[in-house]
């Protein structure tokens, strides 16, 4: 989500999806050491993550159980489930449709929109994986399309996808129905910690930087040894994002179990990000979730990630210090916060940690 320039990379990543079609099991780069492969038989909730109807939200500002609801699975989970969103379920079929479609295209169509400059270096936008930087780094079993939405000057739509042909308005629709969304879960937010109404929304405005991740994690003949992506968190003040209806994932993890997201037919996921851990103080957490596979379907999920400026200063909010509540959060400039996200996300570890005083 941070880098504008090209960049070296170390080796080119494999298309999962081309290379899922001749291999009988895993090649050694994606199999994940034993003790951090995923479990099939993941816990389920052991109290369900809440579903919020937004629709039945008050007024910002205004006390009601909904809005318990969504402040509680915040604090405990840093996620929700969001029904009662306003975005009808014959569009949300829509935007899976051509995001399936996307993936069913002929390889020589989709490498149009390669992540590669000249095969070579790396980019953030475009078609492909993510950033490879050492021979030694477990790579993810999965391919994804990365585009900026927001603002629209910063969209370059020679990135893309001109098939399937009603893939850019739905794109641009489904934008504006996801900022509404991202938009009214911030005010309420703003009004838990006693803030104006407004206070995060301006700051995924103006020269602030929404991305859209679409996810393709191909089926894996040993499910058990790899990750569509492994652990991370978010760097976004809020996501939002669309899971496959059909297969589940998505994993959560607290106290160090991992528990399964459960699928809600026409729910939208939403989440607070690292951006939102250090704003808030640590009021609101960042939750560490990853992604797994099976054997037998493919499965797809589309990630809208609403970031800060990246010229803004991420600090903890000067209205939530003071002495019972110190600061607990270095400050960093957003772009440099992002360029770290990637370097450690490569890694496998966490760069909300090295941000904690």
């Amino acid at each position: 989500m941070a880098c504008e320039e090209p960049s070296k990379i170390v080796n080119i990543p494999s298309i999962v999806q081309e290379l899922v079609t001749c291999v009988q099991e895993p090649p050694s780069q994606y199999v994940v050491p034993e003790q951090n492969r995923p479990d099939m038989a993941c816990y389920e909730m052991p109290d369900p993550i809440p579903i919020i109807d937004l629709s039945r939200l008050p007024a910002p500002g205004n006390s009601s159980d909904e809005v318990d609801k969504m402040q509680s699975a915040l604090k405990n989970w840093g996620l929700f489930l969001a029904v009662g969103h306003g975005i009808e379920p014959s569009f949300l079929g829509e935007v899976m449709k051509v995001t399936r479609e996307f993936y069913k295209l002929p390889q020589e169509e989709k490498q149009k929109y390669s992540n590669l400059v000249d095969g070579q270096e790396f980019r953030m936008e475009g078609y492909g994986n993510d950033i490879v930087v050492s021979e030694k780094q477990t790579l993810d079993w999965s391919d994804r399309l990365y585009l900026v939405v927001e603002p629209e000057s910063r969209r370059i739509y020679s990135m893309w996808p001109a098939h399937p042909p009603s893939f850019r308005d739905i794109l641009c629709e489904y934008t504006v129905r996801c900022r509404e969304i991202a938009s009214l879960v911030l005010r309420h937010l703003a009004k838990m910690l006693d803030l104006h109404e407004d206070y995060f929304v301006e700051m995924i405005e103006e020269d602030a930087i929404t991305y859209a991740r679409f996810n393709y994690y191909p089926p894996c003949p040993k499910p058990d040894q790899v990750l569509g992506l492994k652990p991370h968190t978010d760097a976004t003040v809020i996501t939002v994002v669309f899971i496959d209806d059909n297969v589940s994932g998505l994993q959560v993890e607290k106290n160090g179990v991992w528990y399964k997201v459960p699928i809600v037919p026409n729910a939208l996921l939403v989440n607070t990000g690292d951006a939102m851990e250090i704003l808030s103080n640590g009021f609101f957490k960042s939750p560490v979730h990853r992604a797994v596979t099976n054997a037998e379907q493919d499965r797809v999920s589309l990630v809208m990630f609403y970031t800060a400026d990246p010229e803004s200063e991420l600090e903890p909010v000067p209205e939530l210090v003071d002495k019972k509540r110190p600061a607990r959060y270095r400050k960093i400039k957003t772009k440099d916060y992002l360029t770290k996200l990637f370097e450690t996300f490569a890694e496998g570890t966490l760069v909300i940690d090295t941000m904690k005083i």
